[in-house]
């Protein structure tokens, strides 16, 4: 038998050891094998559904999800079916250790051992309000923010809100995932607004994931910091606080994750700096309004004809921001992602950027060369904040 075949065995071995000895807490099965194939994730945890423990699985295709449950028996099968072949990543989580199991492109695996990140157990309660990450029950801050009444039911008005925290927290979880934070991390929220976003980040982090971090959300406006600060003493949330204050002028010890929704203009630029300057290990940014690119835009190329239309101007300006924003982020030593999000009722853009750690790529500042070239860009903000080449 091979290493690679070894390295599985090892993993449903100890999948099928927690699940026996009690220590099992999810696993999580990722990164396509097939390309072909709609098959996006699984989620797998236990849920106990009339007095008997069941091994539920939640199954994520591109068009929909499903979720199935099975008996505990048939656990490894399930798995070994699906490992190497549907999906080339897997997580198991134990209260004892975390172990993944890594595929490369000629399909040998390789395992990886870890300290246990989330040591303690999760309820086996099945209806968590179809598997989402934040529950609708329970949560204090959810009527208070609109979203739930008293009793937990979504209203009419929360349920986008409601969606959006639950994708928010879906796509932090698996930043956390690909980048661990240190046990006291620091996260900065800037723009923190009404804080909906912030205080199910926090519970989800603390209250579900086990990680003690603090969250510092600024925001401008007092009266909001002072309802979210009110907010955060009612639910207990201890190592939760808002600021107001501008961006500009807040300078903590650390950052280890620096998180910017909708902020306007350069605003979004100088967070990003921030978060760069004092070497965050995540950035999260939803860029929103963006004038000074629009501004400076000389174009003087094959696009011109189809930019004399101020619509499609604007438009290009955009992807230019937002672009040079994901370039300035790489040349500086981060991987980034750009993707579609859901947006707020403050703002119709749904661009997100998420950047993790990774190593510079100095070439990444000859291209920001050859684009404000192309269009006449003398300069893109981010750039006077950050140290040249």
């Amino acid at each position: 038998m091979d290493q690679s075949n070894n390295s599985k065995d090892t993993f449903l071995e100890q999948l099928q050891q927690s699940l026996e000895n009690g220590t099992f807490i999810k696993v999580t099965l990722s990164k396509k094998g097939n390309k072909s194939s709609d098959l996006k994730n699984v989620y797998g945890r236990l849920v106990e559904i009339k007095s008997e423990v069941k091994f539920s699985m939640q199954i994520r295709y591109e068009t929909r999800d499903e979720v199935k449950n099975i008996a505990v028996k048939d656990v490894n099968t399930q798995m070994d079916e699906w490992l190497g072949h549907d999906f080339l990543n897997a997580d198991l989580f134990t209260s004892q250790k975390d172990y993944s199991l890594q595929y490369n492109k000629k399909r040998k695996a390789r395992l990886f051992e870890r300290p246990a990140s989330q040591p303690e157990k999760p309820s086996l309660q099945h209806n968590r309000d179809k598997n989402r990450m934040i529950e609708a029950h329970g949560n204090p801050y959810l009527p208070a923010m609109g979203v739930t009444n008293q009793q937990g039911e979504i209203l009419k008005a929360g349920h986008k809100k409601y969606r959006q925290i639950n994708k928010y927290v879906e796509i932090i979880d698996a930043l956390v995932r690909q980048q661990a934070l240190p046990n006291d991390a620091h996260i900065v929220d800037m723009g923190s607004g009404k804080g909906y976003l912030t205080f199910a980040l926090y519970d989800y982090l603390r209250n579900q994931q086990s990680l003690r971090c603090s969250i510092t959300g600024i925001e401008l406006r007092p009266k909001l910091v002072e309802f979210c600060n009110d907010l955060a003493d009612q639910c207990d949330y201890e190592e939760l606080a808002f600021l107001s204050k501008d961006i500009h002028d807040y300078h903590p010890e650390k950052i280890d994750m620096l998180i910017a929704l909708h902020a306007c203009d350069i605003a979004t630029d100088i967070a990003i700096a921030k978060g760069i300057l004092a070497k965050a290990k995540i950035i999260v940014v939803a860029p929103c309004c963006h004038k000074q690119v629009r501004k400076a835009m000389k174009h003087n190329n094959s696009l011109s004809a189809v930019l004399k239309h101020g619509i499609l101007e604007e438009r290009q300006a955009e992807l230019l921001t937002d672009g040079i924003r994901s370039l300035m982020l790489e040349a500086h030593g981060y991987q980034t992602k750009v993707f579609e999000f859901i947006s707020t009722e403050h703002t119709s853009k749904n661009l997100m950027i998420t950047a993790v750690q990774g190593k510079p790529q100095k070439e990444a500042f000859d291209k920001i060369e050859e684009i404000k070239k192309e269009y006449g860009i003398e300069y893109h903000y981010l750039e006077k904040l950050l140290p040249s080449q």
